[in-house]
């Protein structure tokens, strides 16, 4: 009998200042994340500069047992947000207790922040050339600190393969499942959602601020369209049938749902059709043909274009990856 493959092993990197929060979302997240025969999928060790206790911007501190060397044994690395980073914040430079536990991380290491954590790894030069995202309030700042970075500010988070970055809090989240579901499939993220009770997918490109004023109560929402949309998805869907459910214009209804979602109303179409794609590919023997008809793409050419656009493989690569046992992992795990 194959001995299963070794858990992906993620360690954290705590820092003095670091957001209680920010630093459970790696262990709640990838902690829940099992394959079909409940193993776990991912090992989560926390480790910092030196042992012992790390401040947080709370009314507490962590005892941390682990020191830099966790570092050089990680699948994943993950720095999470930190209010205390020092010269790393105020001048793009790291102190040399930093920089010298960075050290540690081998060539080839995934590399992926939440929030502010993201000035670390530009610090180090890791964002050099790359795109990458922080919180939107902090977007300007960290773009004038490191201006070989290509900062967007208006995304949720950026994958660019093997270093991922992203905006504050619940962005976290959603990237942290994003890597469950590349990793293993659509199956264990929406478990590990499901488990966290937390929407199981944001896409990256979603804007992660929308200064609009909350509606009056009484004013028509899309909420309605929605759920009318996602139990259609296999009919052709027009933008106007969505307005009629919601008694509006289709201006008025397309500015609503950009305020209420963070994109259009066709890019959530399409995302939706993906997800519903991908659960096909991965649960059933159902020929392509007959995912592409059943997610709303209507022929195999359009789902294999949407599918490489969104995710980079065919349908017929992401099936064979994931529909055998929902766990294969397509990025080292």
């Amino acid at each position: 009998m194959p001995v299963p493959p070794s858990p992906h092993r993620v360690v954290v990197l705590a820092l003095p200042g670091l957001l209680p929060f920010e630093l459970g979302i790696p262990h709640r997240i990838f902690g829940l994340a099992r394959d079909s025969g409940g193993r776990r999928l991912y090992e989560i060790v926390t480790c910092a500069t030196a042992p012992g206790p790390v401040r947080t911007d709370a009314d507490f501190a962590v005892q941390v047992e682990h020191g830099p060397e966790a570092l050089a044994t990680a699948d994943t690395v993950v720095v999470p947000a930190s209010y205390e980073l020092g010269p790393v914040y105020e001048e793009g430079r790291l102190p040399a207790e930093l920089a010298a536990a960075l050290a540690h991380i081998r060539p080839g290491t995934r590399l992926v922040s939440i929030c502010t954590g993201g000035y670390v790894l530009a610090a180090a030069g890791f964002l050099d050339g790359r795109p990458a995202t922080t919180h939107w309030s902090s977007a300007e700042h960290f773009q004038r600190l490191f201006p070989k970075v290509r900062v967007d500010a208006d995304v949720l988070f950026v994958d660019d393969g093997d270093v991922l970055t992203s905006a504050g809090v619940a962005a976290g989240i959603d990237l942290c499942l994003h890597l469950v579901r590349r990793d293993h499939g659509t199956g264990v993220a929406n478990e590990v959602a499901r488990r966290t009770v937390v929407p199981p997918h944001r896409d990256g490109g979603q804007a992660q601020y929308i200064a609009r004023p909350l509606p009056q109560a009484g004013t028509h929402t899309t909420t309605a369209a929605r759920a009318w949309a996602l139990a259609h998805l296999h009919e052709p869907i027009q933008l106007r049938d969505l307005a009629e459910k919601e008694a509006m214009s289709v201006r008025t209804f397309t500015r609503r749902f950009r305020d209420e979602v963070g994109v259009s109303p066709g890019q959530w179409l399409v995302q939706q059709r993906v997800e519903r794609a991908r659960h096909l590919l991965e649960s059933t023997d159902l020929p392509v043909d007959r995912v592409a008809r059943d997610a709303g793409f209507g022929t195999a050419q359009s789902l294999r274009t949407h599918l490489m656009s969104m995710i980079g493989v065919t349908p017929t690569s992401y099936r064979r990856t994931f529909r055998v046992t929902g766990t294969e992992s397509v990025s080292g795990g």
